[in-house]
């Protein structure tokens, strides 16, 4: 059970309401995160845009985000993250070989080598606290310097938003499951 109440809109004061929308608006909704974030509206906004910012607007290819997700999810064991992206990822082009080796904590081996990379890269930032200079050097080498910038800004959202879930004890919405270990 969660430790906070996932708020409504109709639950926020009325000059925070705003905040609900531009966190809905870019994602389509809602989900538990930031309904129990919004218990401090000013903090889920400023989390919010953060996401908005690496999911939505950063030039890294869908399919190199959704690998660093679930990467970052593996290593972290957490449910809820892996839960969402998994379809997204799928979406992405990620092939079910790539899911299946992250999801068994094999990745990155047996995975070709940009895919192996990018799992990897995210696994040194979250388990290593940061990256090899030969990790870097790759993932500079395949992305270019903004594009591995925002690589781990991505990873480093991920994992506080995990971070924040796990804290919580924000629970899978209804019809979710994870099957990661």
């Amino acid at each position: 059970m969660a430790r906070v109440p996932y708020l409504t809109r109709e639950e926020l004061p009325p000059d925070k309401q705003s905040i609900y929308d531009r966190i809905a608006e870019p994602r389509g909704g809602i989900t538990n995160v930031f309904r129990a974030m919004l218990n401090s509206p000013d903090a889920a906004s400023v989390v919010a845009e953060v996401g908005a910012y690496v999911r939505y607007g950063s030039a890294l290819d869908p399919m190199v985000k959704e690998i660093a997700i679930l990467s970052t999810a593996r290593e972290q064991r957490a449910h809820y993250e892996w839960a969402h992206h998994v379809p997204l990822a799928r979406e992405a082009g990620v092939g079910e070989d790539v899911i299946a080796a992250i999801r068994s904590g094999r990745a990155p081996m047996g995975l070709p080598a940009r895919e192996g990379m990018y799992a990897q890269a995210a696994r040194e930032i979250v388990s290593e606290e940061g990256l090899s200079d030969r990790t870097y050097q790759a993932l500079e080498h395949l992305l270019g310097t903004r594009s591995t910038l925002d690589f781990i800004v991505l990873v480093a959202y991920y994992t506080a938003v995990s971070r924040i879930i796990s804290a919580l004890r924000v629970e899978l919405e209804e019809g979710l499951e994870s099957d990661l270990p």
